[in-house]
């Protein structure tokens, strides 16, 4: 006789799973425990280990295996089971032992929360609002000032005031209630006006003043500023202005592009536009492209009905806050220090995400949803096309990617739902 299961779907999102597991699997899973467990059993006249399995529970009791029979049955039960019934649980199973006798069949029960029906809405011809792909001459300008700005030099400003875009060499001391605070203090330091490097109103209050000039700036910290004894209070910054730099640009000309731009795919300013202009053309496609998607997918979710399990939810914010973490690790950086930088923990990250990653899962079961629908599958081309794309973009051999990607499911799932996300784009008005 075999293990046998049954399910039953309750309200909600959750079910009852319950579980019939044969006495000699039962029994087989006892001998186990009482191995791991005889191991560390010290009864005196018999070597550690040695004692034998009905001294253990004339002993003890076989009750004493029975934790440890469970810790050895369960996961291969409940998986067999869960793969059986077809569901698609979300979060662990809480379970509850219905009957556990040695020689006896174990019967578990579990209430098990699975993934929720989706009712889908409206979802083929839907409207996404036209994106204004047309690259302007003042586009192309803005660029090439940027780019331009990356080989100015500073000149120091021998007369005139500080403006935006000025560097600025300054002394400074923070006074709260008249008292010196810790890290308010510098000499020498240089600022660019404009940057945003200081808190709020320090940087617009030096716009006017000379060299050699002195002024107290009245300052407010933030009220969210991270440390606690400055947050929403009143201070005064007493400054000097030490020294004015601005910068100085070169000329965009067919001189500029020869002496500084040299590797550049065009060798004239007119080429270099041309070239600024058709890069510029190609990302607006591209971000009017996602833009696109984005609205339809976000329609399709907003116009289906979805109970989202909070287990669902969790598991999202904690998937978002390991991918910010990695993003921290690419600069240097961690949680600890991001929070002793910011004043903002894990948990307080973990809640500003809950609305992104509600909505995640909605989309999520909602393009899955749309593909069960229409039919949609990935078959084993679809996934080593994208296989090799990674390859080819992460200059990797396809054998080094499959190892990097482990289990595929994950793939496979993000392009089953690129397909729904295409079937959307086909058919839209």
């Amino acid at each position: 006789m075999s293990q046998t299961q049954t399910w039953e779907k309750l309200e909600g999102n959750e079910g009852t799973l319950t579980i019939n597991v044969p006495a000699k699997e039962f029994d087989k899973a006892l001998d186990e425990a009482f191995k791991k467990v005889s191991k560390d059993v010290q009864v005196p006249g018999f070597r550690k280990g040695k004692l034998p399995r009905q001294m253990f529970e004339q002993r003890f009791g076989v009750e004493s295996l029975y934790q440890d029979a469970l810790d050895v049955i369960l996961p291969h039960a409940y998986g067999k089971a869960v793969e059986e019934t077809g569901i698609n649980p979300v979060d662990q199973p809480e379970v509850e032992v219905e009957k556990i006798e040695k020689g006896e069949d174990l019967v578990l029960k579990m209430t098990v929360t699975v993934e929720p029906e989706v009712k889908l809405g409206d979802y083929k011809g839907l409207e996404a609002e036209k994106v204004d792909t047309d690259v302007t001459d003042a586009d192309v300008d803005e660029q090439i000032e940027a780019m331009v700005a990356q080989y100015a030099d500073l000149v120091v400003k021998e007369e005139g005031e500080v403006v935006e875009g000025d560097i600025v060499n300054l002394d400074f001391e923070g006074l709260l209630n008249d008292e010196p605070f810790e890290g308010g203090k510098a000499e020498g330091h240089e600022l660019e006006i404009g940057s945003g490097q200081f808190i709020p109103g320090f940087e617009e209050q030096l716009i006017g003043l000379k060299t050699g000039d002195e002024k107290d700036l009245d300052i407010t910290f933030p009220e969210e500023y991270h440390a606690e004894e400055l947050a929403g209070k009143p201070v005064v910054f007493k400054v000097k202005i030490n020294e004015i730099k601005q910068k100085e640009t070169p000329e965009f000309n067919d001189a500029f592009v020869k002496e500084e731009l040299e590797g550049f795919d065009a060798d004239t300013a007119e080429g270099v536009r041309e070239s600024i202009k058709k890069d510029l053309e190609a990302e607006k496609k591209e971000e009017a492209d996602f833009k696109m998607k984005e609205s339809l997918v976000s329609q399709a979710a907003d116009n289906a009905e979805i109970d989202v399990p909070e287990a669902m939810v969790s598991t999202e914010q904690d998937r978002m806050l390991q991918e910010f973490e990695q993003r921290l690790s690419q600069q240097g950086l961690n949680l600890e220090l991001y929070e002793q930088l910011t004043g903002q923990g894990a948990d307080a990250m973990r809640e500003q995400m809950k609305e992104d990653a509600l909505k995640r899962v909605r989309t999520g079961l909602t393009l899955s949803a749309i593909a069960e629908a229409e039919g949609i599958t990935v078959d084993e081309s679809d996934v080593d096309n994208e296989i090799n794309k990674l390859a080819e973009q992460f200059n990797m051999p396809t054998e080094d990617i499959k190892k990097v990607l482990g289990d595929l499911s994950v793939l496979k799932a993000d392009v089953m739902n690129q397909k729904a996300i295409d079937f959307l784009v086909e058919n839209q008005k």
